[in-house]
């Protein structure tokens, strides 16, 4: 009988939003292919979903379309962190950044994916912080090490 893995639980930052419904052949592309697949649960903020759509609709109006389709059909969204949980987070990320860590391990992630990780900075064994890349090189590995 098949061993079964949990499936992972990452927290998508803004910047990964836009970058994998941007991009086809990128790493955050992948993450949200896998999230749409059921593979890995991708959950993110209606912080980082606003963040995103401005940045879209200012910059790159004619992605819109593609971002919402994804975006609708790979990402869960979650609350926004109560007063407590943005103070516990307070000192391990950028000010601005601060509610996105706070979201990502309320939900229980066990990974915040950003293409930003220096503005993170969580308390060992909170939460990994992984660039797109980084994660989708280490799901492989893990893939591989259960194929043996």
């Amino acid at each position: 009988m098949p061993i079964a893995a949990e499936k992972p639980s990452v927290f998508l930052d803004a910047d990964v939003l836009i970058a994998g419904s941007f991009s086809t052949t990128g790493a955050s592309h992948r993450i949200l292919r896998l999230a749409e697949l059921g593979l890995i649960d991708a959950v993110s903020s209606a912080q980082a979903r606003e963040e995103a759509e401005r940045n879209l609709r200012s910059k790159l109006p004619s992605g819109f379309p593609a971002f919402s389709a994804l975006v609708g059909a790979a990402v869960r969204w979650v609350r926004e962190p109560s007063v407590e949980e943005l103070e516990r987070s307070r000192d391990q990320a950028d000010e601005k950044d601060v509610p996105i860590l706070a979201a990502a391990i309320a939900a229980g992630c066990s990974t915040l994916i950003t293409l930003n990780v220096r503005d993170y900075r969580p308390l060992a064994g909170s939460i990994a912080v992984d660039k797109p890349g980084d994660f989708v090189r280490r799901l492989r590995e893990q893939l591989a090490k259960m194929a043996e």
